[in-house]
């Protein structure tokens, strides 16, 4: 994200020298986030920028949604892969997917334009939370879901430790959390238990869940949701206010 030099920013505006710029400032004519600012200070694109109570440069609103990623569709924007994300996602600001979901798969998307959850999420190194529910060919056993928890080695290496549970009424399913990203890593652990996945369905990134949308369908974050997520994420969401 952008840096810019709040000095920098005035003189640009106001078409003034540096001079007049102090002066502007050591009279508390200039507010950052509606707040007395120093000269040194350093602008973030969420910073809003006032002066003489009149908005030079608002804050960059950033868009965070909850999708649901039908299954048959390439969790990619990029135009030239067929079945991709446009063909079923249609947003006037310019979004992207927040971590992997197979073409095979389906459930919870974040989209957004924020990098920071991205860089907070996706790399599987955060060891944050995706849970999945999971339906196969055969009926779900204890030594199974242990072997699942536990870890399995797959493509040369032992994923880490996960939590699984069996779904009530339901001989066939499963609940599994991840703390890891592994490419089709579910399906790749399920082959190792001589098992195959027949629906693969995402219901919660960190603390967003599904709901109740349906395929195709989606909604905004709330404030809440919001908050909680950067929370959960250890990011300030606005750093300097």
């Amino acid at each position: 994200m952008k840096i810019v030099k709040l000095i920098t920013l005035l003189v640009r505006h106001f078409n003034i020298s540096h001079a007049e710029v102090m002066e502007l400032i050591h009279a508390g004519r200039v507010r950052v986030n509606g707040k007395p600012v120093a000269p040194s200070m350093k602008l973030e694109i969420w910073d809003e920028v006032a002066v003489d109570q009149k908005i030079i440069r608002p804050a960059v609103q950033f868009t965070y949604i909850r999708f649901y990623k039908p299954r048959g569709i390439e969790c990619t924007l990029n135009p030239e892969i067929a079945h991709n994300l446009t063909t079923v996602f249609q947003f006037p600001k310019k979004l992207f997917p927040v971590g992997r979901l197979d073409k095979d798969s389906e459930g919870l998307l974040l989209l957004t334009d924020d990098g920071r959850i991205y860089d907070a999420v996706a790399q599987s190194e955060r060891e944050k939370e995706k849970e999945y529910c999971v339906w196969i060919d055969k009926p779900v056993t204890p030594e199974m879901l242990s072997n699942l928890a536990n870890g399995i080695e797959i493509l040369g290496q032992q994923t880490k430790p996960a939590t699984t549970q069996a779904v009530a009424n339901d001989p066939n399913a499963f609940i599994i959390i991840l703390r890891q990203g592994l490419n089709r890593q579910i399906r790749r652990m399920c082959m190792t238990q001589h098992v195959q996945v027949l629906r693969l369905l995402r219901t919660r990134i960190v603390s967003i869940t599904l709901g109740d949308l349906r395929a195709g369908e989606w909604n905004m974050l709330t404030e809440t949701e919001i908050d909680d997520l950067f929370q959960r994420l250890n990011v300030m969401r606005f750093p300097n206010r």
